[in-house]
Order: C-alpha cells, then sequence, then structure tokens
C-alpha cells in the first residue's frame, strides 16, 4: 500500500481547521467597505451610539459593552470579542450568531463586502475621529 505523503499532510491540516489559500477570507479593502458603511448609517455611527451601538473601537471590543447603550439581554449574554473572524460571522447572519438580538438586519451574503466593511471597521477604529 502506497501513501501520498503530500496529500495526507493536506488532509490532516484540513482536518485541524487549517485554511489553505482557496478556504482564507477575502482580503478587505477599506474603501468599498466605507461605501459599503453606508447600509449601516441606518442605525449606527463611528462616533456615538443611535439605534445601534458606536462602531468606533469595535474590533477588540467585548459584545454587550458601549457604555450607556442598552443592549437587548441576547446580546448583554453573547460573550463574544468582535475581531475579524466573529464580526464576519455576525454580518453574515446576526440572528444565526446572537439569537434573540434586536438587531434586526438580515446581514450581508456577499464574503467580499463583509470583507470589505470590516476592514473599513479596522482602519476607521484608527482614526482620529476614534480617538
Amino acid at each position: 500500500m502506497s501513501i501520498n505523503i503530500a496529500a495526507l499532510a493536506a488532509c490532516m491540516l484540513f482536518a485541524a481547521g487549517a485554511r489553505t489559500d482557496a478556504l482564507a477570507a477575502p482580503a478587505g479593502n477599506a474603501t468599498r467597505g466605507a461605501e459599503i458603511y453606508t447600509r449601516c448609517e441606518a442605525c449606527h455611527a463611528l462616533e456615538y451610539s443611535r439605534t445601534g451601538p458606536k462602531h468606533c473601537g469595535v474590533i477588540g471590543r467585548k459584545s454587550g459593552s458601549v457604555p450607556g447603550f442598552d443592549y437587548s439581554p441576547a446580546m448583554k449574554r453573547a460573550r463574544l470579542t468582535w475581531d475579524e473572524t466573529t464580526l464576519d460571522r455576525f454580518l453574515a447572519d446576526p440572528l444565526k450568531l446572537v439569537p434573540g438580538t434586536t438587531m434586526t438586519y438580515s446581514g450581508i451574503p456577499d464574503p467580499q463586502e463583509r470583507a470589505d466593511l470590516i476592514a473599513y471597521l479596522r482602519d476607521a477604529g484608527k482614526s482620529p475621529a476614534c480617538r
């Protein structure tokens, strides 16, 4: 019996959760993300809370933690940390990741649009407006 070592190694990496280039999330473009963010502005702003919490500093922040914002019980219990992976999952389907959230937006199905929006949020969080 002959074993193809390369194929075996690839299967082991895949099983362990390692990403290959074909499976990796797309690179985000913050300029396109700024355009996509205009959809969010019906409820959110970078610098201040509106119907939804402010987005300055969202990357690295714990869910349900903006002082003074009235979060849903589901978001308060979620205990997530908003990193690129968690944001991608939430933006794809908010109600799937946090059942009971009051964010009624159905999500962004396009992975590239999500990556672009996350790139924008990451860069905006470092801007003078968010300091």
